[in-house]
């Protein structure tokens, strides 16, 4: 039988290149590779490279994009899962500092990578940051409605919330206290915040 090989689509194409390249920003290092590191692991030529990408950082864009959609669905998934609102919201923030931790800040490699994402993508994750708002607002809506939150804006609140967890939910404050109990310190902080808004208030930490 002959083996026919379908032609790559040119999205495609763009998402070999980035995942490719990802992989040597995590073996060498943001700044040691070059695009002609990556189109030769490809086994390409850096023209063809460049056909889908006018520069490196237009590359870290594209990882960007995806890694932000990557979060946004573990948020949605821990939103979405059995417990009460305060659990809910102490889960979604928890996988948004676990994301970080585990895809960039323990592969010191990528922190250069990080820090052109975040110069060059601010559009894109203020979006990010606004749509992990809504889906807050969401679960402190139904919180409201099911007699465990007083009444209040939920769209404020979570502007709020996300305001004060911002050291949990940044790549690079993140990875300024590394070497802490992050995970306690938001589990107090959040518990803090949340009871201002509850009917009958948790006890303080």
């Amino acid at each position: 039988m002959v083996n026919v090989r379908v032609k790559e689509t040119a999205d495609e194409t763009r998402e070999r290149i980035a995942r490719t390249a990802e992989e040597l920003f995590r073996r060498m290092g943001f700044a040691k590779t070059a695009v002609a590191d990556i189109a030769a692991e490809l086994g390409m030529s850096p023209a063809n490279v460049y056909r889908f990408f006018p520069s490196k950082n237009a590359i870290v864009a594209t990882i960007c994009g995806r890694c932000l959609n990557e979060s946004e669905a573990e948020v949605a998934a821990a939103i979405a899962d059995v417990g009460s609102p305060q659990e809910r919201i102490l889960a979604a923030y928890l996988s948004i500092m676990r994301y970080h931790k585990e895809n960039f800040l323990e592969e010191r490699r990528v922190h250069d990578m990080v820090l052109v994402a975040i110069e060059n993508n601010w559009e894109a994750i203020e979006a990010h940051k606004a749509r992990l708002c809504d889906l807050t607002a969401r679960v402190l809506a139904e919180g409201i409605a099911q007699g465990v939150f007083v009444a209040h804006d939920p769209s404020k609140v979570s502007r709020q919330i996300q305001s004060a967890l911002i050291r949990f939910c940044h790549p690079i404050l993140v990875a300024q206290h590394i070497d802490e109990d992050q995970e306690a310190a938001l589990r107090d902080t959040l518990r803090f915040i949340l009871r201002s808004i509850e009917v009958e208030r948790s006890p303080l930490p």
